[in-house]
């Protein structure tokens, strides 16, 4: 019997997902759990309607989330630090210093759990880091380190 599962089971599918199972699993578990209902022609279609709208709102994030990531790498972020005479930042920079710094000059809000530091930083310059954005889509970006 096939049916369409209106939430994710374990070891079977996710959300909107069309898969087959035997008749008595989807009859006395998934229906009247409401975990899943029935692939009738009703049903199949109105899935084929979701399944488009889903497509239509990915495609729109990863359009913004291209746009956002040119953005990010189309010039360093400065980031500014208290620094000794010697050039050597006293503590380090964080997460929450680059996301701070990219909302107040590209204009997005980053949350400071997505950004993660190759390494340890020290010193004044340029160094890397990366943000995750979910589904794959892990960007490198540059920072500059700048003296206050």
């Amino acid at each position: 019997m096939q049916v369409i599962l209106i939430q994710d089971v374990d070891n079977l599918g996710g959300r909107h997902e069309l898969v087959n199972v035997r008749n008595g699993y989807a009859r006395n578990f998934l229906i009247p759990q409401k975990l899943a209902v029935e692939a009738n022609p009703s049903n199949l279609k109105q899935y084929e309607e979701k399944l488009k709208v889903v497509a239509k709102k990915e495609a729109a994030m990863l359009a913004e989330l291209n746009k956002v990531i040119d953005i990010l790498k189309s010039a360093p972020v400065k980031v500014g630090a208290k620094t000794g005479t010697s050039g050597k930042i006293f503590g380090s920079v964080t997460s929450l210093q680059i996301s701070r710094a990219i909302r107040d000059q590209k204009g997005y809000e980053i949350d400071r759990k997505r950004i993660s530091i190759t390494e340890e930083v020290k010193e004044l310059g340029i160094h890397k880091g990366s943000i995750d954005f979910g589904n794959g889509n892990l960007v490198e970006i540059e920072f500059e380190v700048i003296g206050e």
